[in-house]
């Protein structure tokens, strides 16, 4: 079985443990309902993404009445 030569140092270790960390996530604020919302999504109750509707929410709101009915 292999053993290392030398022990490693704090450091080196701690550089390899670098990306470990637990990394906060970013929210910006929906400029129409004010709420904080993860960056590059479109709102799921509007269906809009910068001011634009990106998902159509009356069709999949239809399509879950239909699926609700069957």
């Amino acid at each position: 079985m292999a053993v290392p030569k030398k022990r490693t140092s704090k450091t080196k270790r701690n550089m390899r443990r670098s990306h470990h960390g637990v990394k906060l996530v970013q929210l910006v604020r929906d400029p129409e309902t004010g709420q904080p919302v993860m960056p590059h999504t479109a709102n799921p109750e509007t269906g809009k993404y910068k001011g634009r509707e990106a998902l159509d929410i009356t069709r999949q709101l239809e399509k879950a009445q239909r699926k609700t009915q069957s």
